[in-house]
């Protein structure tokens, strides 16, 4: 199968590239000759033109291309010339990049397969990983031990801090927590987890690393 990568800015670039080095054939298409020049050294062919000119594109042979990728999302009118070009001669699955809901749907009704939103899907996951790392936190002691902070899981929600399930089960040991804004590391029984608390255990590296998965 051959890939056509258009705009070689840097998700078009790293597109062109992680395909090349999975083994698939990649034409990597640009108006800029610097960055057609720094991809050429991993894809399979290079080549500075006007993606929004069909001619063009078919005597650069992309019209015998299965899949087309189009990165230019910052610009508008080239995004949406260069996937009315690509449908005119020819290619029948066009992925496009776009900044904007309303550039997509553009993009979609002019006929590309996928329309994908890089900064919006990126934000996404560092609002996750963000998120997730204020509810879990680890601190390496030694290469086999760790400490793990965390708000109390709902698993947890009823449990006296004294209650051998810690080790029993997930072969961790609770050190401190915090209830209603004050920390305790001396417990008692009738010390009961409540949600909201903030828990701190200590175990094993690996123990530590498969409760995080179940947090």
């Amino acid at each position: 199968m051959t890939y056509v990568v258009i705009g070689l800015g840097k998700f078009g670039f790293h597109v062109a590239k992680g395909l090349a080095q999975q083994g698939e054939m990649v034409i990597a298409i640009d108006h800029d000759e610097e960055k057609v020049r720094n991809i050429s050294e991993y894809v399979q062919d290079a080549i500075m033109l006007d993606s929004s000119d069909p001619r063009a594109l078919r005597e650069a042979g992309i019209a015998e291309a299965e899949v087309a990728i189009v990165s230019i999302g910052e610009h508008l009118e080239s995004s949406i010339l260069t996937v009315m070009a690509l449908k005119e001669i020819g290619i029948e699955t066009v992925v496009a990049k776009a900044i904007t809901p309303v550039h997509g749907q553009i993009l979609s009704k002019l006929g590309a397969a996928k329309v994908i939103y890089p900064e919006m899907e990126s934000a996404k996951k560092l609002v996750k990983k963000i998120v997730a790392n204020m509810h879990y936190e680890t601190i390496d002691l030694s290469i086999t031990m760790k400490i793990a902070k965390m708000t109390v899981p709902q698993f947890w929600i009823g449990t006296s801090i004294l209650s051998p399930t810690f080790e029993e089960e997930y072969e961790v040991k609770p050190i401190a927590y915090k209830h209603q804004g004050e920390w305790h590391t001396s417990f008692e029984k009738n010390d009961i987890l409540e949600k909201g608390d903030i828990l701190v255990v200590l175990g094993n590296s690996n123990n530590v690393e498969a409760l995080s998965k179940k947090v």
